[in-house]
């Protein structure tokens, strides 16, 4: 996988992974639901948020 892109509405997650030479329309998509801290959505979320925690403006 090359990345993923995260679409989340409440405790419903689009997972939508970006495999090399794929194009975007044949790639997996997964729908998660969070339902507790240990499961899959969650896996996801956590590194989202650690990442979104990290980062820093650039400036122009």
């Amino acid at each position: 996988m090359l990345y993923n892109s995260l679409y989340r509405a409440d405790d419903q997650l689009l997972i939508n992974t970006h495999a090399y030479g794929t194009p975007a329309a044949n790639a997996p998509v997964m729908h998660l639901n969070r339902t507790d801290d240990q499961g899959p959505a969650s896996t996801y979320l956590t590194g989202f948020n650690r990442i979104w925690t990290a980062a820093q403006c650039r400036d122009k």
